[in-house]
């Protein structure tokens, strides 16, 4: 189990938005569950086979597949580790935690920036109770896509929706919504990771290097919260009301795992729908 977070780490998530816990993964881990995203990346993407200049805008920052624990055995026990899970559950002040959903954010070798924008505004998650742990398999630096978060921005009345899958997200330069404030790059070095609240404004630099930075990610939230009136597959899966506490096989308990058992996949979507970033095409 994790090690109990310090008072300093605590307070750096709540005043800044984000705080990267050092020391989390062994190299054995990362060497075993990367090689296990590497393969489900590459099953989910197979039949996409367009070189990066002739992609979307969006596509051209990461190779983006979701919710991997529910169709790739070896990713399951990574997407519940627990140490990532009870570290997500003290900076949440959550006595559990359920997951959204895990993804894959691959950005290539030349791949574009992403774009600034806060997570929590895509979610049909009423409450603001959402951390993302962020895990780059081999590190992150300046050369290879690495985070920027602009401090404090969780605690922003932000009403604005960044839009980064047609546009180019917030204008840290001349908007309003990062007050001024200058994003923060942060280098990850390989083992820790970064978590950052769902309503922290983030981005990431282009990839300069000449291979993929391989990320994973988790996204949490506090047992408890619920459906706001928006639409995401998260919770139209399970149908669930506007206003019902999300809860369900398709965002089952990650932390503290009931009898210490990974939670069964839910069944597939059907029929496989290509409007769902990272679910492959109905044909290959």
């Amino acid at each position: 189990m994790a090690k109990a977070l310090t008072r300093e780490q605590l307070q750096t998530f709540e005043q800044r938005g984000f705080v990267v816990i050092d020391d989390m993964l062994s190299a054995d881990e990362l060497d075993r569950y990367g090689v296990a995203v590497d393969a489900a990346v590459a099953k989910r993407s197979r039949w996409d086979k367009r070189p990066l200049k002739e992609r979307s805008r969006y596509e051209q920052s990461f190779r983006q597949c979701i919710n991997l624990w529910e169709d790739a055995p070896d990713v399951r026990p990574f997407t519940f580790h627990p140490r990532i899970g009870e570290v997500a559950a003290a900076l949440l002040h959550a006595d559990a935690v359920r997951i959204w959903h895990d993804q894959a954010l691959y950005k290539e070798s030349k791949g574009r920036e992403t774009d600034p924008h806060l997570d929590h505004d895509y979610w049909a998650i009423e409450e603001p109770r959402t951390v993302t742990a962020w895990i780059p398999f081999d590190g992150s630096s300046e050369y290879e896509g690495y985070n920027g978060y602009v401090p404090g921005s969780h605690k922003f009345d932000i009403t604005a929706v960044a839009d980064i899958f047609t546009g180019r997200g917030f204008d840290l330069d001349h908007g309003d919504e990062a007050r001024g404030i200058a994003p923060e790059y942060i280098n990850v070095p390989r083992g820790s990771v970064a978590f950052h609240h769902g309503r922290t404004i983030h981005l990431a630099s282009p990839n300069r290097s000449d291979r993929t930075r391989r990320v994973h990610t988790v996204i949490f939230f506090a047992d408890g919260c619920t459906r706001r009136n928006t639409r995401h597959p998260s919770v139209d899966r399970m149908a669930l009301p506007v206003g019902a506490p999300i809860r369900g096989p398709v965002t089952p308990i990650a932390w503290p795992l009931p009898g210490g058992r990974l939670p069964d996949p839910p069944p597939l979507p059907d029929p496989l729908r290509p409007g769902w970033p990272g679910w492959p095409k109905t044909s290959p």
